[in-house]
């Protein structure tokens, strides 16, 4: 198994190309909001340079954000779920299925649709290169572009 995943050493290990082709088909992604310029999903994209945390995520379409899933992630959550309150447009999280964690039941528990990963998925690095399967199981997050509950 790949240490690094264990880590927060490495947090930018990405989205197995053939697992977006699905999503992106099914929402059609105008932005990439966690990315690098070698990981990049989708045309438009944010990076740790131009930090999709303090940016607008509104840029006429769908979101992907598959976050770095280090001690961070919950900021990368209530972002979703903040830009998500506006409506308009869908944003779709992939993260780490953690139901214990407070920015679940904060920010995705009866407020966003939740999609568990059957099986543990196999990231890739910023080459292409898979990685031994996650050491953990994983569950997509959507926010239909419908405004979110207040709460």
């Amino acid at each position: 198994m790949n240490s690094a995943l264990l880590s927060s050493k490495k947090m930018d290990w990405c989205t197995p190309q053939d697992f977006f082709d699905r999503l992106n088909e099914e929402f059609g992604f105008v932005l990439d909001a966690a990315a690098t310029d070698k990981t990049a999903k989708c045309p438009l994209y944010y990076t740790p340079e131009t930090d999709g945390l303090s940016q607008s995520w509104d840029r006429g379409g769908a979101v992907f954000c598959n976050p770095p899933y280090g001690r961070e992630i919950g900021k990368w959550v209530k972002k979703a779920y903040e830009e998500a309150r506006g409506g308009g447009y869908a944003i779709v999280l992939l993260i780490p299925a953690r139901t214990d964690t407070a920015y679940f039941h904060d920010y995705i528990y009866e407020k966003a649709e939740i999609r568990f990963v059957r099986g543990r998925l196999r990231f890739t690095d910023d080459e292409g290169n898979a990685s031994d399967p996650a050491p953990f199981p994983s569950m997509v997050v959507i926010y239909n572009g419908e405004r979110v509950k207040n709460e």
